[in-house]
């Protein structure tokens, strides 16, 4: 399913370059799934910026993604007590797109359960 916008194509295209990833986007978003399990969809919340992939991650390699990155990588306050992170499409590039996307799929591994941080 084509989207109205190139930059997830170019997301569905990487994804779906690695194994047992399937586009999983509807009318609303698109969206990609591993093993049946969201990885990455379009970050519609309102607060998110135009272009945006939010992209499942654990916490500690999000924090390190944003202190390493911070032109690519944020996080805004709806999305904080998960265990995701948000991606500027237009600063990433596809191997480094392709390495997160990877790391992702490892954290999303069957056996993983989502655990939500308190709240402070």
């Amino acid at each position: 399913m084509a989207t109205k916008n190139p930059a997830f194509d170019v997301v569905r295209a990487v994804a779906l370059g690695l194994p047992e990833i399937a586009d999983s986007s509807s009318p609303r978003c698109f969206a990609v799934k591993y093993r049946g399990k969201l990885l990455a969809c379009e970050a519609i919340h309102k607060s998110a910026e135009s272009e945006s992939l939010m992209v499942r991650i654990d916490f500690d390699k999000r924090e390190q993604l944003i202190s390493l990155e911070p032109d690519i990588y944020y996080l805004l306050p709806h999305y904080a007590k998960y265990p995701c992170v948000l991606v500027r499409l237009a600063k990433i590039d596809r191997e480094s797109l392709r390495l997160l996307l990877i790391d992702a799929c490892r954290f999303i591994k069957p056996e993983t359960t989502t655990k939500r941080r308190k709240k402070a």
